[in-house]
């Protein structure tokens, strides 16, 4: 839920099946290409906003941050519900009356409850919100295009290439196009791009890098292993973590990488994703 602090103003709301980073990412950009760039969001303190625990990692940035920060917007944590008071009384608002009205409209889908909200926010804005001691609307123009909108919105972690070019995420070896340029990268961090519709990119100082996919958590065959002479030994290697894994029941994905629920009814316009492809299939 997105609402006005000065006026009680509903901006934008979604229904979401969890409130994970990804579908932070996608409602945060519907409001963007709605209304503009505001000044600062002003939010809790939860943990897909600021960091909440201490860690070794040199970063005190989350991903939803970085990507507020890339576009110039300001985050300013409420330190407690009574400092949010409009919108909490606005949360004990739609818990009662959104539901009822939704009941009344039959509507039982988070996809028919998408579409019915624009028609909700008039009608609460109408009734509820105030006017502005000062009209002037202080959000900023989008400047940035379509595209570049799709490398915001992502979850970036930092990969090394090795001497193999190949680099890991989430248990899956991506293999880099062999070519003079990406050897030039042996050695070097590129940037993984995870994109909210579940497809991935991989980027070297705005350069996007084409590459091959190998799952490591599929099913391995000798003429895998055999064929693909650059990573022969990789295979075999992991063949045998296979059998282990097997016998101990650990074949699943890592726990430290982002929930991908919000991923599942994207519309998917990239190389998709292996890690979504084997949670989907599940």
């Amino acid at each position: 839920m997105f609402i006005d602090d000065a006026t009680g103003k509903l901006q934008h709301l979604r229904f979401c099946e969890s409130e994970s980073t990804f579908d932070y990412m996608i409602s945060t950009r519907l409001y963007v290409e709605q209304h503009g760039k505001p000044l600062a969001f002003y939010s809790d303190k939860h943990s897909v906003f600021r960091v909440n625990q201490s860690s070794k990692k040199d970063t005190r940035i989350t991903q939803f941050g970085r990507v507020l920060s890339t576009l110039n917007i300001d985050i300013i944590f409420a330190n407690s519900p009574q400092a949010k008071g409009r919108v909490e009384r606005a949360n004990r608002t739609l818990q009662d009356r959104l539901i009822k009205e939704m009941c009344l409209e039959g509507i039982s889908s988070i996809a028919d409850a998408n579409k019915w909200l624009p028609w909700f926010i008039e009608q609460f804005n109408r009734k509820f919100a105030k006017m502005a001691f000062n009209p002037k609307d202080l959000h900023r123009a989008v400047t940035e295009t379509a595209e570049d909108l799709d490398d915001i919105f992502t979850w970036r972690e930092p990969r090394r290439v090795t001497n193999s070019l190949t680099i890991t995420y989430d248990k899956c070896v991506y293999l880099l196009e062999n070519t003079e340029e990406n050897q030039r990268l042996i050695g070097k961090y590129l940037e993984f791009l995870e994109y909210p519709d579940g497809t991935v990119a991989i980027m070297h100082k705005g350069r996007k890098i084409n590459y091959s996919i190998f799952d490591k958590l599929s099913q391995l065959n000798q003429r895998e292993i055999v064929e693909n002479k650059r990573l022969s030994s990789v295979l075999a290697h992991i063949q045998q973590q296979h059998e282990e894994l097997e016998q101990q029941n650990k074949r699943n994905r890592s726990q430290k990488m982002p929930r991908r629920r919000a991923q599942k009814t994207a519309i998917q316009q990239r190389n998709l994703n292996p890690v979504l492809d084997l949670e989907l299939s599940i």
